[in-house]
């Protein structure tokens, strides 16, 4: 449990009993770790890596929501795990992850045991509106070539590198689109010399 430690995100009577109460995982890239329709049992606190988390619709059409970073975790599945309901979204991990997965039993609880539980609870419920509010925003009144530069910035950060390795197809599903619109705007993004393409892979270029 190095990492927690490292991150300080706790005082160390808390610290402890994350440590004593949650399950330790290292998760590859492309692991399903929530899925739509599931019951939650545990939430999971990010250390290393990054999970994204995806909505869907009755289509089976998806959107991208936001990111769970180191030092953070997934409200949504919080939410749903404390009324016992059913995920409405899939967290996916994006690059090789490691996990603390807390029961959901336990997260409930420290809200009313630890106030800097409750603490880290409310600052992530307010992130994740202000992050929701903007991708009703972009979707609702942004172009797509301009949210698609926008999602290869945040991916450039998460990466730490200017070389993505992504498909057409997954940017798609993350922007809730068709892999056709998204193949022809990176071709006109490539003209432009803002990127690079090729066999699955985006070099960022002028933009970043």
């Amino acid at each position: 449990m190095i990492y927690i430690y490292r991150m300080k995100l706790f005082g160390a009577i808390l610290e402890e009993e994350v440590r004593t109460n949650s399950l330790h995982k290292n998760l590859p890239a492309e692991t399903v770790l929530v899925q739509s329709n599931s019951y939650i049992r545990a939430i999971p606190v990010v250390l290393s890596g990054s999970i994204r988390v995806m909505r869907q619709d009755e289509d089976g059409r998806e959107i991208l929501l936001y990111y769970i970073k180191p030092g953070e975790s997934c409200i949504m599945s919080f939410l749903a795990g404390i009324h016992d309901d059913t995920s409405k979204v899939r967290a996916i991990v994006e690059e090789d992850a490691e996990v603390l997965m807390i029961p959901i039993t336990k997260a409930s609880e420290w809200i009313k045991v630890y106030p800097e539980w409750a603490d880290f609870i409310f600052k992530l419920y307010h992130k994740r509106f202000e992050e929701l509010l903007s991708v009703i925003n972009a979707v609702a009144f942004q172009k797509l070539d301009l949210r698609i530069v926008e999602l290869l910035k945040k991916k450039a950060v998460i990466y730490q590198s200017e070389e993505i390795n992504i498909t057409h197809q997954q940017l798609a599903e993350e922007l809730g689109t068709t892999r056709e619109v998204i193949s022809r705007l990176l071709k006109q993004m490539e003209k432009q010399n803002m990127i690079g393409l090729s066999r699955n892979k985006i070099v960022l270029k002028s933009f970043l």
